[in-house]
């Protein structure tokens, strides 16, 4: 067993968490797969409308008795979202790139927890004297949506240190036993996942989108801002496919939203069908088709440690059991 202050904080027994992939990559199974395991799951809101984000964290309610989030990115739509889960009383509310100040007294006041992700010293010390109960440190390293360029390593004991007594969580890099024995050394309260938990059957990912993490390397990704199509100048983590090396030279072209950018596929989000057009920031799900190869598969560097796609219980007990030998052993070979 592993217990840290964030498991006390929410009643868990794994300090681990599915993070949210949007638009809909971490949907109810995988979330509750993870909450199921022992860990925390936080569902992804960002393009699903208030009523089915509303029918959805129902139906969660049916797969895990357990305590799970709901995360929001600031630059799409997500006030009534907001009110929806403030409504429906779920354990935490997570929010990213962006200011989650005024939301945090009505959260408080329905016992709601608010956990905010960072990329900054900075900017943890902002959500901590906002009132924020948990900070993600979130390293460049990162898949998707990447706020800073510090590595884990070094931000993670920083941001530590700068909002102590505050829960931290790490993020980035992390996929492994090994990765969570060293966040937990470096202060963390426990780790945020989301290239380990996109391998995993319960994921919505595209079969072909997994298929790629799984034969990828720590070197097969690159921090860009190519796939702006809805979300521009925003860096994020990516696989290094064929399409992007033929387009990353000319990435800051794509940042224009006036240019009309073909459609390569379809796709199922927030409940409608949806073109998804060329250097959208929309990576595959299940239902997407179309040149799956040249959309947004995005990854963080820990792909590298992602070898095979496993149920995402199996990969939270194998890497709770091997922390504990790893820190354990530790203790009994140091004097």
């Amino acid at each position: 067993m592993l217990t840290t202050r964030f498991c006390e904080r929410f009643g868990i027994q794994a300090p681990i968490v599915a993070a949210p992939m949007g638009p809909d990559l971490t949907g109810p199974e995988l979330v509750a797969a993870v909450c199921n395991a022992g860990g925390f799951g936080i569902l992804q809101a960002q393009l699903c409308p208030p009523a089915l984000l509303r029918q959805q964290i129902r139906h969660l309610r049916t797969l895990t008795a357990k305590p799970f989030g709901v995360n929001f990115v600031f630059p799409f739509p997500h006030r009534d979202g907001i009110q929806v889960c403030i409504d429906e009383r779920i354990a935490a509310l997570s929010f990213f790139w962006g200011d989650p100040a005024e939301f945090i007294a009505a959260a408080h006041a329905a016992g709601i927890a608010v956990i905010h992700q960072v990329g900054s010293v900075d900017a943890a010390i902002r959500a901590k004297r906002d009132g924020a109960d948990v900070i993600i440190a979130q390293g460049g390293e990162a898949g998707g949506h990447v706020a800073g360029d510090v590595s884990t390593m070094v931000l993670l004991p920083r941001i530590v240190d700068a909002v102590a007594p505050t829960l931290v969580l790490a993020a980035g890099g992390i996929a492994d036993a090994r990765g969570l024995a060293a966040a937990l050394c470096l202060g963390a309260d426990g780790v945020v996942m989301g290239t380990r938990f996109l391998a995993t059957p319960e994921a919505n990912a595209h079969p072909q989108y997994k298929s790629r993490l799984a034969a990828a390397s720590e070197s097969d990704t690159v921090r860009t801002v190519l796939f702006g199509n809805g979300w521009p100048d925003a860096p994020h983590r990516t696989l290094r496919t064929p399409f992007v090396s033929e387009w990353i030279p000319r990435e800051s072209e794509m940042q224009d939203s006036s240019r009309v950018q073909p459609a390569i596929g379809r796709s199922i989000v927030g409940g409608s069908e949806i073109p998804v057009p060329r250097f959208a920031s929309l990576p595959p799900n299940r239902d997407a088709t179309g040149d799956i190869e040249s959309m947004a598969l995005l990854a963080g560097q820990s792909v590298g440690l992602v070898h095979d796609i496993r149920p995402a219980s199996e990969i939270v007990r194998e890497m709770v059991e091997g922390a504990a030998r790893l820190i354990h052993g530790l203790s009994a070979n140091i004097s």
